[in-house]
């Protein structure tokens, strides 16, 4: 029987299984996906980070690229593959796990490709589980496009037309500042009144800065961290006071109810939509996991990623301890730590 199995074939499993490797730790890495990165491909196809090279490095393997280089996506589904090849993981691909329970001894993991058995279990799914579309976008004309951000691509696969985006977080924005280089007519959906980071300040990048004075690395127990943790988050390097002052784009307030062609927003009725890009955030989704301990948001109850359940942890949760829990680079202090746990246990 297997000691380990990972759950989740991006930058929290693969830190983890570096960690199982060195503790010769008997494990199988499985994911959903059919190759290293998919993850990050399927996102739109302007993505780039906010973390500069040197601030991505998965454990003793640094991020290839120049120091102030934003990566794309594809750079680091490039990178993933070189640290699988480089450590050899074990990994099954194809895998969606549908349900894990915990027997007398062991778990039991009911997947898509047949049943998996391990001591202990580590999932590294991330947050973004279930893309979230408001429930009345189901009485819009089937007639609209509607695509989540999770599933954007670029504008041309927007039908010709006048689009709505909606959601005031950095991939709304992003997506915005895109799709008004391009159309003529868009309309944004959200708040305006959002704090902005630039990603570079006195020549030196924002991670620089945040690393610098420790903000990182504050716990989300200690004072600074609580107020971090439950505030909204900055957009950062998007200049969202220029993207909204663009004369083709149009500020309609918040998206309120929908009945055929006509969304209502606080400020218009719209009635000549074509698209609507939902950049609306994800819920979590853990209900497969029998007899865990849940949070009210929804997220596992657990401390530095062990849970309620014996032989059960997680990695790469938002603040899973500090603000660097949700950066690439930042994951593989929480795997580091979670090893140690793993090797006393």
């Amino acid at each position: 029987m297997l000691d380990f199995i990972v759950v989740g074939a991006a930058q929290a499993g693969l830190s983890i299984a570096y960690y199982l490797k060195k503790l010769d730790k008997n494990f199988l890495v499985v994911d959903k996906e059919s190759t290293i990165g998919a993850s990050w491909r399927n996102r739109w196809d302007s993505l780039t980070l906010f973390t500069p090279s040197e601030f991505n490095n998965l454990p003793c393997l640094d991020f290839p690229g120049p120091k102030g280089h934003y990566p794309s996506k594809d750079e680091v589904a490039q990178y993933f593959e070189a640290y699988v090849k480089e450590y050899n993981f074990p990994i099954q691909f194809d895998t969606l796990i549908e349900k894990i329970s915990r027997e007398e001894d062991y778990f039991l993991l009911k997947s898509s490709s047949g049943d998996l058995k391990a001591k202990n279990v580590i999932i590294g799914t991330g947050p973004f589980h279930i893309p979230y579309i408001p429930p009345f976008s189901k009485k819009i004309d089937p007639e609209i496009f509607q695509v989540h951000s999770n599933y954007y691509k670029n504008p041309d696969q927007l039908q010709p037309g006048k689009t709505l985006v909606v959601g005031a977080g950095d991939s709304g924005f992003q997506i915005l500042d895109e799709i008004s280089q391009q159309r003529n007519s868009v309309y944004f959906s959200g708040t305006s009144n959002v704090r902005l980071l630039p990603q570079e300040i006195l020549g030196k990048t924002l991670f620089w800065w945040l690393k610098k004075t420790g903000i990182l690395g504050f716990s989300k127990d200690s004072w600074i961290g609580k107020k971090l943790s439950t505030s909204r988050q900055p957009i950062i390097g998007t200049d969202v006071k220029a993207i909204l002052r663009r004369e083709n784009v149009s500020l309609v307030g918040k998206v309120k109810d929908a009945e055929g062609n006509i969304v209502f927003t606080e400020n218009n009725e719209l009635n000549d939509l074509k698209n609507i890009v939902w950049a609306t955030g994800y819920r979590p989704n853990f209900e497969w996991i029998e007899g865990l301990k849940l949070t009210e948001n929804g997220y596992p109850a657990h401390y530095r990623g062990v849970s309620n359940i014996n032989g059960l942890y997680f990695i790469g949760l938002p603040w899973l301890y500090t603000r660097g829990s949700a950066t690439l680079g930042g994951i593989k202090k929480d795997a580091k730590y979670l090893a140690n746990y793993i090797s006393k246990a």
